[in-house]
């Protein structure tokens, strides 16, 4: 499996006990949502598929995971840190109301003050926020996705509208 054929749904964050049990937080809405008999992890840039053996959701966004053929803390401890993804035929159904900032990749980006900057390239998901992508004269620049900077969405024109705060563009053009 490719990562484009993917979604991520958070990282291991550290190991439990010498059973080989892994703590995984998720970064994705509805962890209760996904169907979890299988994973996988980025290791060194390949997709490594781990059967789920037995998990328990925690009510704080965690989950600890058992999976198949890992049974002792060392070779547990080398998923510590790995992000976790599932196969895009396993994302759960969203309403059509369901929005999500993950949508707004492809969408042109248009700034109240310096009028178009591009295509959103990319959505990164970051602990506290959102951030977009966008090819802005040749050079990617980023901004947080957040209700402050965005003052208009139109999915059907696929445009975004945002006001950056001022000076943000200057730091990517000058240096």
């Amino acid at each position: 499996m490719k990562l484009e054929e993917a979604f991520y749904i958070g990282y291991i964050t550290k190991t439990k006990g010498l059973k080989g049990e892994v703590q995984l937080f998720f970064e994705y809405d509805n962890p209760e949502l996904l169907e979890l008999d299988i994973v996988f992890a980025d290791i060194n840039g390949k997709m490594v598929p781990f059967f789920v053996s037995s998990y328990k959701l925690q009510s704080n966004g965690t989950g600890y995971f058992y999976f198949d053929d890992i049974d002792h803390i060392d070779k547990a401890q080398v998923l510590v840190k790995k992000k976790v993804y599932q196969p895009l035929s396993k994302m759960p159904d969203r309403s059509e109301e369901d929005f999500h900032y993950n949508d707004l990749k492809g969408f042109l980006v248009f700034d109240e003050t310096h009028g178009e900057l591009g295509e959103i390239l990319e959505v990164n998901e970051y602990p506290q926020q959102f951030v977009a992508t966008v090819s802005y004269k040749d050079i990617e620049i980023l901004f947080p996705l957040n209700e402050d900077m965005i003052l208009e969405i139109d999915e059907e024109e696929a445009t975004i509208l945002v006001d950056l705060p001022e000076g943000l563009l200057d730091i990517y053009l000058n240096s």
